[in-house]
Order: structure tokens, then C-alpha cells, then sequence
């Protein structure tokens, strides 16, 4: 049986005001394409279907079309909740989606035998069982009790996972004795790399799952919640496939991925790489080498690129700010687009208070006097000096003749 691992769709997701939902649907018609060419008869979606717990009614479009054109090539679909989703809301058209052959396990139920999913082989055999492990909630992982400390709550948190895991596997054994089992998880274990998108789950994620803790049961963990694939150091196979877009710029340099299984060869996965639909880019430096850096760039994928850009100065200057403002403001270039600018500077401006010696206060100092010394620490030729100083005497002067008005 071929089975496809995906993970964190956060659909209705924006990046700097942008709405992804172009980048949703070329995934999703690529990923019919593959699922198609390879004959993937099982889909795992392990958690964070969508960006929001209340998703807009264009996310809830896209993700109620995505299931019927996946259901329409006659493949097992598994959902699973991660941290951003709403239970309830996953959970609400459940029966409904079942008749698509479409399984949903938003909320951890009472009984983790509920979280059990058999698959059955085109020749009606049973080949495998999933345990679809939804994002465990403090709720569902540890009793509230009274006194409880930090430190004893992350290992409350830890030994809550750790034994749900354990109880799903040994109703697997008594249910299923000699069938493989794939678990599904979403949760932040020990030894993996970030991005900035993810959200700290289970005590700003320093409840992490340690992997021995999956024991040495299941045959596969897919898991979901980081976005950057990767596989975790067990004794099993155990991964993540990561986010099928970016969602931030740190993950601009990730390689976005799904991962297939063969069971007939076992249950170590093939990663198959997720065209680019669009780029995104960072550019830092100076005013000069940011304007050769813009003028260099060209856009790649289906749709319009986006950049962030950071100026890097030396010496703090409000004209260069200005300059980078006009710049962000004019640049036009087919298909891409700057949403997201700052300027900093290496050697940081004082504050009024610390330009001048202990024993002096700003009150006993004239205007023109806390004016020059600020002045001198911006880099500006002397003609723009000039006119600056002039300026500024210009308002001055307006101020105290508005006082005796």
C-alpha cells in the first residue's frame, strides 16, 4: 500500500497581509497529479489543517473542495487537529465526511481505542491500523490538581503524551495483534529546528516529547506542528513532512516536501520535493547594495514574488530612512513586490538624556544646544546640516512666537 504523509496545510494562512490561497490551490492540484501518478491509495494529514481555530469562509471553501477532489481518486483521507485548529470545528462535519472516506479525529476522545483506524488493501484485506493522534491539550494529558509547580506540570505534560501514546499502541496489540500501525502525532519534540511561523505549544514548547518515548511499537510516527522537515532521532521512523508551503521567511530556504510510503518496502519514507509557486526573499545591506540587490532579482514560480528588506547602516541617518521609504514606495518589478521593510543601524543613536555629562539636565540646556549634539551624530554633509539647523531655528522661532500671541 502507498500511503502520502503531509502535515500543517494552515490554510487561510497571510504572509504580511497576503493571502496564500493561490499557493493552496497549485499545491493542491499538483498533489492530485502525484497522488494519481503513484497510486496513493492512504493520505495522513497530521494536524493544523487550518491557520485559525474560527477560519475565514474562503479557508473553509478551499479545504471542504480540497477533500472532494482528493475523494473523487478513491483514496483514504486521515485528519488529524493539531494546535491551531478547532476541535469542535474539525470534528462538526465528521459523519458527513465519512461517506467520502474522508476520517477525521479533531479532539483526542475519551477512549484512545476511538483514535484506532483500520485500512483495508483494494482486495478488502486489512494491511495496517492508524492511530490518529490528535494535539494533546492540557485537558486531555493531566488532571488539574491543586499546587501544581512548573516543573512538576512539564512532567505532567510529558508523561500525559507519552501515555497516550503507550495506551493507543497496546489497544492496537489487543485489537489488532500482528498488523502494522502508523501513529500520528502533533507535538514538539526534543532536537528539531524551528522556524518563525510555529506556534510555542505545551509550555512555550519546553514540555518537549523526548522520541523514545513513542516506544518501539508503531512501525511509522507521522508527525505534524514543525515546519521544516525533518526526521527525529528514534528508534523508528519517525517524521516530520513539514509545511507543503512556507509561512514566513525563515522557511524561505526550506525544501517543502510531502513524504510516500511503500509498505511493500517497508516503512522508511521517499521525500518527494514541492515545486516553489512562489519565492520568497530577504535582502539586506546598505541603501547602495540593496538598490544592485532589487535591480538583480527575478521572480520565480507561478506567482508573484515577495521580499522583505532590511537596510544595515553604520551610523544612524533619517534622510537614509527616507531614501529606503521612496524606494520601497516606487519599486515596480513584473511579479514582484517588497511587503515588509525596516532600517537599523550599527552604531545606535543616544538617547538625549545620554549626550551630555551626569551633571547636567536637559531643563538647564537651550533647545539649540540639545539640537547640536544630536545632530552630530547623524553623517550629513554640510549643506544638508545647514538646512536641517535652519529648519529647525525656523520652528523654534514659530514656537516662541506663538507663546507670546
Amino acid at each position: 500500500m502507498k500511503i502520502l504523509h503531509t502535515a500543517d496545510w494552515h490554510i487561510g494562512k497571510k504572509l504580511h497581509k497576503h493571502y496564500l490561497h493561490q499557493d493552496f490551490e497549485l499545491f493542491i492540484n499538483w498533489l492530485l497529479t502525484l497522488i494519481r501518478k503513484e497510486e496513493i491509495e492512504l493520505v495522513l494529514i497530521s494536524g493544523d489543517v487550518f491557520d485559525l481555530a474560527n477560519p475565514s469562509a474562503e479557508a473553509r471553501r478551499q479545504y471542504y473542495l480540497a477533500l472532494k477532489k482528493l475523494s473523487l481518486l478513491k483514496c483514504k483521507i486521515i485528519i488529524t487537529g493539531g494546535n491551531h485548529d478547532s476541535p469542535t470545528m474539525l470534528d462538526a462535519p465528521r459523519e458527513i465526511l465519512e461517506a467520502l472516506d474522508v476520517h477525521i479525529i479533531g479532539g483526542m476522545p475519551q477512549n484512545p481505542a476511538d483514535c484506532l483506524i483500520p485500512i483495508r488493501n483494494k482486495k478488502n484485506e486489512l494491511e495496517l491500523v492508524v492511530a490518529a493522534i490528535p494535539f494533546l491539550r492540557d485537558s486531555d494529558i493531566r488532571a488539574a490538581e491543586e499546587g501544581v509547580t512548573h516543573d512538576n506540570r512539564i512532567e505532567a505534560i510529558r508523561k500525559g503524551i507519552e501515555a497516550t501514546f503507550t495506551a493507543a499502541a497496546a489497544s492496537c496489540k489487543a485489537q489488532y495483534s500482528q498488523i502494522p500501525v502508523i501513529a500520528m502525532g502533533h507535538l514538539y519534540a526534543a532536537g528539531i529546528e524551528t522556524s518563525d511561523s510555529e506556534r510555542d505549544i505545551q509550555i512555550g514548547n519546553q514540555a518537549a516529547f523526548q522520541a523514545s518515548q513513542f516506544g518501539e511499537y508503531f512501525n511509522y510516527v507521522a508527525l505534524g506542528h514543525i515546519h521544516k522537515p525533518q526526521r527525529v532521532n528514534a528508534s523508528i521512523p519517525t517524521f516530520y513532512s513539514g509545511s507543503p508551503l512556507p509561512l514566513s521567511f525563515s522557511e524561505r530556504k526550506d525544501e517543502k516536501r510531502v513524504l510516500l510510503l511503500d509498505t511493500n518496502n517497508g516503512f522508511e519514507p521517499t521525500s518527494i520535493a514541492i515545486p516553489t509557486f512562489r519565492k520568497l526573499n530577504k535582502i539586506s545591506g546598505t541603501l547602495n547594495e540593496i538598490k544592485a540587490k532589487l535591480a538583480n532579482l527575478t521572480a520565480e514560480g507561478e506567482l508573484t514574488n515577495l521580499i522583505e528588506v532590511a537596510l544595515i547602516e553604520e551610523n544612524y541617518d533619517a534622510y537614509l530612512i527616507a531614501q529606503l521609504d521612496e524606494l520601497v514606495t516606487s519599486f515596480s518589478a513584473p511579479k514582484l513586490e517588497i511587503v515588509k521593510h525596516r532600517a537599523s543601524f550599527k552604531n545606535r543613536m543616544k538617547e538625549t538624556g545620554q549626550l551630555f555629562e551626569n551633571h547636567r539636565h536637559l531643563e538647564d540646556l537651550k533647545p539649540q544646544e540639545v539640537f547640536d549634539k544630536m545632530l552630530e551624530q547623524h553623517s550629513y554633509d554640510d549643506r544638508t546640516k545647514a538646512l536641517v539647523t535652519q529648519a529647525f531655528q525656523e520652528i523654534v522661532e514659530q514656537i516662541h512666537t506663538a507663546d507670546h500671541l
